[in-house]
């Protein structure tokens, strides 16, 4: 977490504006935080250890959704498989009309 591992974040530094750059010290917490308050890290480094770890997390996160995902599909395709036939069923159901019988008139 010292190094910054892509340079390609000290770049992204630079575009963000300044309220995107308060936001982005908002999120910063735990080690990080306290070395940019003891003037270890420039706060530019540290927005880019930040965005990199962001980026970490949301990458681990999208993995996670996707597994989940991948895992509902069959769960998915037999419930949808019972839907149809109960819709299919009320369709057929509202559908028939019963049929009349005429009385007899005398």
């Amino acid at each position: 977490m010292t190094k910054i591992r892509n340079p390609k974040y000290l770049a992204k530094v630079k575009l963000l504006t300044k309220e995107e750059t308060e936001r982005l010290l908002s999120r910063m917490g735990g080690k990080l935080d306290r070395r940019l308050a003891k003037d270890k890290l420039s706060k530019k480094e540290a927005l880019a250890i930040q965005m990199e770890l962001e980026d970490e997390q949301l990458q681990e996160w999208r993995k996670v959704m996707r597994t989940l995902k991948e895992k509902e599909k069959p769960k998915n395709k037999t419930k949808a498989k019972v839907v149809a036939k109960a819709a299919i069923k009320r369709v057929t159901q509202k559908t028939k009309k019963p049929s009349k019988t005429k009385a007899k008139t005398g």
